[in-house]
């Protein structure tokens, strides 16, 4: 900036040009003196008039830089002051220093922020600080602000960003959900109903679910007799969340005067993607819902995660064989184009486990092609010791039983894998063998989680049915009759059914009955049965010592937890819960212990009013309605029965308010 103290003179150049004009009228005055005059005269007037003119001109320049000057000064304090976002200066202390005027709208009193701690803006920006971050987001009175922290200066920006979180959650809202509606067991339901009974139940489902739609905002129409489609926003499923898909009970409840009740399943595909991948995680977790057994909601999003509701009632068996029938069918034709089959089970194998893969070694022999099965004699249970006894007698079946490295050995690009009594790869008793070959098959009665083996060929999962061997067993039936099923086999056959129903006491539908007659009448052994199932003195003694320890939890839950450092196995503790459930006035059992690997184990065992399937599935594990289990690693027991006790209590909380 020129120094504006500075007297105002000519131009150089006009110095110049003066000083040449003086020369030239001494000249003129020497030879022309009247002409000279004249010039001097003229010479005089241009120099006034000169130096006037570009003393205005200065006067003026001088006058606009010091205007400028003021107004920058002016709009400098004003933006410091009066810009709309917020400016804090603090000490070491984190004690406010000075603060411009847009912070002083957040002071609790009408007195100025300044010499308060950063406590009075938010208890969460000293921690941040500390934690050297440099840009935070968090809530003052309903602002939401993003918070640049200058930590070597002790400067803090607070920018209001409440408009664009108010978007964002607009948008998040807004975003589509599809849903899939289906009900589960209409066909058997109407199949032998008159028409005035089905057109009457069809009216009353389509009104249900009409209100229903109509009073959440969603727009519903019905694309089959059993399936309807739903379009909705992710703010309508927020609220279905919160009330847990209470229409689960309403159409439920439609004809509960029947034995077998009528029931929904939903799937919901979420996220921001494109429509028809929405509709396939839809379809998807439609058919997650119903591979756990129908009567629940299964919500998928883009990122794979699920979560499940209701799932209240027992699966409604089947009165059909003709899915058994297609199955063995298909079961055959690839059993026929491998070059070998490969059978295992999960890990630690139980009785309906090994009896199943005995039965698919049956078929595939049946057929004519090699079988193995999977079976580490390293990683046994001591509920089938006995059975694993006697086929070591027998020679020729015992040939078939292959470790894990064998099988890896002879397992090719055209082997079949088969998996038996489970569904998760983290349960089988080779998962590398998975990676082997493209065909799987996967046959399980367990209720389908989020772990599920990839791209199967085939699979037959059946929620209603007692055991993973009375699937089996109904596929053999429909099996080449070339071979005989031995009595070993059909016996082994009938004790996973037997151990699994608990002796035809739970889980038991007319088929089960059916399939039991069917291996009875190929020569299976009930005595041997008996045989196989027996136990030792002392697991009996240990048994008796964990259901001693047993107690009450609100009023109708028996939770029994061994002492610490007492490891006890699974068949014990879940023999265990399964003695519990005897008790008079249990409705659910639940028997807590470490185990020999180091986690804590729970088993967990109902009569069906109490799921604890859902109950096990949030502590990483599973299993069925009545019948479920988990493995918890990093753990002590006693957190293990504070983590279960907590999800109880959100269990009943959440039923009572349905």
């Amino acid at each position: 900036m020129p120094d504006l103290q500075k007297k105002p003179t000519l131009s150089s150049h006009l110095w110049v040009i003066y000083l040449l004009s003086i020369i030239l009228l001494g000249v003129t005055w020497y030879f022309q003196w009247v002409l000279g005059l004249i010039m001097t005269l003229f010479l005089a007037a241009s120099f006034y008039y000169s130096v006037r003119t570009e003393r205005t001109l200065l006067n003026k320049a001088e006058e606009y830089i010091s205007t400028l000057s003021h107004r920058i000064k002016k709009v400098g304090e004003e933006a410091l002051l009066e810009m709309p976002f917020g400016i804090v200066l603090y000490n070491e202390d984190y004690k406010i220093e000075w603060a411009n005027p847009y912070m002083n709208r957040f002071s609790k009193e009408d007195d100025p922020i300044v010499g308060d701690s950063l406590n009075i803006l938010s208890e969460e920006l000293i921690p941040m600080i500390k934690e050297n971050k440099s840009d935070v987001w968090y809530e003052i009175d309903g602002y939401k602000f993003q918070t640049t922290i200058k930590k070597e200066e002790r400067l803090l920006y607070f920018f209001d960003r409440t408009q664009q979180a108010e978007l964002q959650t607009l948008y998040h809202n807004e975003q589509t959900v599809l849903a899939i509606i289906f009900l589960d067991n209409y066909e058997e339901i109407t199949q032998n109903m008159d028409d005035t009974l089905k057109s009457q139940l069809n009216s009353q489902v389509t009104s249900l679910l009409n209100n229903w739609a109509h009073n959440n905002g969603l727009y519903l129409k019905r694309t089959s007799q059993e399936r309807f489609l739903a379009v909705g926003t992710k703010e309508i499923l927020q609220q279905l969340e919160k009330v847990k898909f209470d229409i689960l009970d309403e159409v439920r409840e439609l004809n509960g005067e029947q034995s077998n009740p009528l029931t929904l399943s939903i799937g919901i595909g979420l996220g921001n993607v494109d429509l028809p991948v929405l509709g396939e995680l839809a379809q998807s977790s439609l058919d997650l819902a119903l591979g756990r057994g129908g009567d629940q909601v299964a919500i998928k999003d883009e990122e794979g995660k699920v979560r499940f509701y209701g799932g209240k009632t027992n699966p409604m068996e089947k009165r059909t064989r003709v899915r058994a029938r297609v199955i063995s069918h298909a079961l055959k034709e690839l059993v026929m184009v491998s070059d070998n089959v490969i059978i295992m089970g999960h890990k630690s194998p139980d009785m309906d486990s090994l009896g199943a893969a005995i039965g698919i070694l049956n078929i595939a022999k049946s057929n004519n092609v090699e079988g193995h099965i999977v079976f580490d004699p390293d990683d046994m249970d001591t509920g089938v010791y006995r059975l694993v006894e006697a086929i070591r007698e027998d020679e020729e079946l015992w040939q078939h039983f292959i470790d894990p490295e064998e099988a890896k050995a002879i397992t090719g690009d055209r082997s079949l894998v088969v998996v038996v009594d489970t569904h998760r790869p983290s349960m089988v008793a080779s998962e590398s063998l998975l990676k082997q070959t493209e065909y799987k098959v996967v046959i399980d009665h367990h209720r389908r989680g989020e772990e599920f083996i990839d791209n199967p060929t085939l699979v037959y999962m059946e929620p209603y049915a007692s055991s993973t061997a009375e699937l089996v067993t109904e596929l053999l039936e429909y099996q080449p009759k070339g071979l005989k099923l031995k009595m070993l086999e059909a016996t082994a056959l009938l004790s996973g059914i037997i151990v699994d129903t608990k002796s035809f006491t739970l889980r038991t539908g007319s088929r089960t009955f059916d399939a039991a007659s069917y291996l009875r009448s190929k020569g299976a052994d009930t005595v041997l049965v008996q045989q196989f199932m027996k136990e030792d003195i002392d697991l009996y003694v240990k048994r008796s010592k964990l259901i001693e320890r047993t107690r009450i939890y609100n009023d109708n839950i028996a939770i029994s937890k061994a002492e610490p450092g007492q490891t006890y196995g699974p068949v014990l503790i879940a023999q265990a819960a399964d003695t519990l459930l005897t008790l008079t006035g249990i409705r659910a059992s639940f028997v807590i212990s470490e185990r020999e690997d180091g986690r804590i184990g729970i088993s967990a065992r109902s009569l069906g009013e109490v799921n604890v399937q859902v109950i096990m599935e949030k502590m990483n594990g599973g299993g069925h309605l009545t019948n479920a289990a988990t493995q918890i690693e990093d753990t002590t027991i006693d957190d293990a029965e504070g983590l279960l006790k907590d999800i109880l209590d959100d269990y009943y909380e959440g039923r009572e308010s349905e």
